[in-house]
């Protein structure tokens, strides 16, 4: 089981605005943000989840030479649909609205979008309606 990801971002106020918008839906907020003065010689990085615990993590490191995908349970195919909302409000774009996917498998319900550097973040809710 993975604990935590965490991935570069080229840059960090702009992708953590837009983090704190777009997972605000699924029940994300900021719980952790380790700054330069925290840990010096390291850049910052922002700490995302639910219930306390940090498991979606950003750095200021600068962007990926290559997007990457990463997908986040949703708990109902409403939630869904609210981060893609929220998504492409604060400046996503659009890579694949709330759907039925069925070539996953019949309940998978999963809405994408491009982030500011270009990595594919997806809601994904696999019950039935």
């Amino acid at each position: 089981m993975i604990d935590h990801i965490g991935f570069p971002v080229s840059d960090y106020a702009r992708s953590k605005a837009f983090y704190l918008k777009t997972l605000a839906p699924l029940g994300y907020g900021l719980v952790m943000e380790v700054t330069q003065e925290n840990q010096p010689g390291d850049p910052q990085a922002a700490g995302f989840g639910a219930d306390g615990k940090p498991d979606f993590w950003i750095g200021g490191e600068g962007g990926l030479n290559k997007p990457m995908h990463v997908a986040i349970l949703a708990r109902d195919r409403a939630t869904v649909d609210a981060f893609y909302k929220a998504a492409i409000a604060a400046g996503g774009r659009d890579n694949g609205p709330p759907g039925i996917r069925a070539h996953y498998h019949p309940n998978y319900y999963g809405a994408f979008v491009l982030d500011p550097d270009g990595h594919n973040i997806e809601a994904v809710c696999h019950y039935p309606a």
